[in-house]
């Protein structure tokens, strides 16, 4: 099925072209403006000349011709996907497709499309599914509030695990103020300064050097050291540290992509001699900022209007999830790992651990997937017109680890491989690709490990060590050339264990770290496990 908004092929031949109209009704076809030369045949003889009928079949056989060749053409900037879906390529048409196609692939194009959740939504059989996860809700909520009166003879409307988890709100905000706006100034005027002087300086390889070096030491210690050393020093508790700690990823990762988007153009300038503008205004990068994506552009598909109860709803199912979250870990997980923290650290103790956690682990996925990458960027891209709204793909389907890597969140993976693997690709002159994507793997790993730890307040490397060695090797067996349905349930097994281990293996040593603290602790107590030696008679 074509992505709405993609774009339709144009067929050529001499002079006219078949435009599709504007106006489009609901069922997404789209009506051609009538020719006269087709109304003149229309009008003809209807039993032609000979003659004639053979020029007609002869135009026809024309016009089909270019249309394909239009077709592939244009099918080189979308990817050939886009079109094997709807048009069966041959094997000639295959390679005229790959002979078009640039040296170096294109980037990303940004297109009107919806979220695929808003379109599955529309069926009453995937919809039926969201009401079965709000049913669950319903029994949490009435589960707490039961056992709550059994236990205290009152209704107990409390939440005090919220009220503590996003604790210190003041300070978060006013640290994300300073955040964000020195990356909405810093980066933007040295663009500004770097490309002036680089217009006319003799000496451009030094101000160059010099202008990385103030962007580099601005990243590393403005948006690299002081949030980490606010959430330190002053203690922040888990969900007011990720809030910090991911809008510093997020920045950091918004910056580059400014400066690597628009660096390049600078140059190009230069060498043509051109006197176009050569920095963006200053309300497209403020767009950028706030826009649902990690990859610059001046100008985004923007859609007629903002549908402000659409906007609505989805803030509201942020609220949703996030007291789902809440009633998940009251009834599923505190009770447990209370429990379990008071045992001593063996192979059965774990194993049970791992597998009473899979189900609040494959919970709290879901919840998480659909709370940000569904709702929370579907409200912003509304609220922006932001009309490219692929902010994932059908990752449930996926039968391979690195399908899934590649459609589970589109925002991050477009970043790490236009700046990461690309770019790794061209500095070694297009070679060493199993190098890049070991780079990629290595860079995701590395940061999803800073975020837990600086979060959690401990360095339990569980998160690294499932990227780097799991995941590295499930995407190379469980590759794209898995098909069928076994390899999407060996998937959904490996993804449901691994969310298990996550949950279990956090908990753990989140309570150990409260009930066996270490007064002066060492550097090696520090990178031990402190699950592995908290001991009962310590508690």
């Amino acid at each position: 099925m074509v992505n709405e908004g993609a774009g339709a092929p144009r067929s050529r031949r001499g002079s006219h072209k078949v435009v599709p109209s504007s106006d489009q009704d609901g069922t997404g076809e789209v009506s051609c403006p009538s020719n006269g030369e087709t109304e003149s045949l229309n009008k003809k003889s209807p039993d032609p000349p000979s003659h004639l009928k053979a020029d007609l079949m002869r135009q026809f056989d024309t016009q089909v011709n270019e249309f394909m060749d239009s077709l592939i053409e244009e099918s080189a900037s979308l990817g050939s996907s886009h079109v094997s879906t709807v048009f069966p390529l041959s094997d000639k048409e295959k390679s005229k497709l790959r002979h078009t196609r640039p040296s170096q692939s294109q980037s990303k194009q940004f297109v009107i499309r919806r979220s695929l959740l808003d379109d599955l939504f529309e069926v009453n059989h995937i919809r039926t599914i969201y009401h079965m996860f709000i049913a669950l809700l319903i029994l949490f909520i009435f589960s707490t509030l039961v056992v709550d009166f059994i236990d205290e003879g009152r209704l107990v409307l409390e939440f005090d695990l919220l009220v503590y988890v996003f604790g210190q709100f003041p300070l978060v905000v006013v640290t994300w103020m300073c955040m964000f706006l020195s990356t909405l100034v810093v980066p933007y005027v040295l663009l500004s300064v770097w490309a002036s002087v680089y217009r006319t300086s003799n000496h451009r390889a030094l101000w160059t050097a010099l202008a990385g070096s103030l962007l580099l030491l601005y990243q590393g210690l403005c948006l690299g050291f002081l949030p980490t050393y606010v959430v330190l020093k002053n203690g922040l508790p888990p969900a007011s540290c990720f809030i910090l700690i991911l809008e510093q990823v997020r920045l950091i990762m918004k910056a580059h992509s400014f400066i690597r988007e628009n660096v390049p153009r600078v140059r190009s300038l230069q060498r043509n001699k051109a006197n176009s503008l050569a920095v963006p205004q200053f309300t497209q990068y403020i767009y950028f900022l706030f826009a649902p994506t990690l990859i610059y552009r001046d100008n985004y598909p923007r859609n007629p209007c903002i549908r402000w109860g659409y906007v609505a709803t989805k803030f509201s199912q942020v609220l949703g999830c996030l007291f789902y979250a809440y009633y998940i870990f009251v009834r599923l997980c505190i009770p447990q790992f209370r429990s379990i923290s008071m045992q001593l650290f063996d192979l059965r103790a774990m194993v049970l651990c791992v597998f009473n956690s899979i189900l609040p682990g494959v919970l709290v996925l879901f919840l998480a997937f659909f709370a940000f990458l569904h709702c929370w960027l579907n409200a912003f891209a509304e609220m922006l017109r932001f009309g490219d709204r692929m902010f994932y793909k059908d990752w449930w389907n996926s039968t391979s680890f690195a399908n899934y890597y590649r459609t589970w969140n589109v925002v991050v993976h477009d970043w790490l491989y236009y700046y990461v693997y690309r770019d790794f690709l061209w500095m070694a002159q297009k070679q060493f690709r199993a190098a890049a994507m070991l780079v990629v793997f290595t860079v995701s790993a590395v940061v999803h490990e800073y975020v837990l730890a600086i979060c959690f307040g401990f360095f339990y490397p569980v998160m690294f060590c499932l990227f780097m060695c799991f995941g590295m090797v499930f995407n190379f067996v469980l590759n794209d050339r898995r098909k069928g349905p076994i390899w999407n349930v060996i998937m959904w097994t490996a993804l449901f264990l691994g969310q298990g281990v996550l949950i279990c293996l956090y908990s753990q040593e989140w309570y150990a770290q409260r009930f066996c603290p270490i007064q002066e602790p060492s550097f090696l107590d520090l990178l031990k496990p402190r699950s592995w030696t908290c001991t009962p008679l310590a508690l």
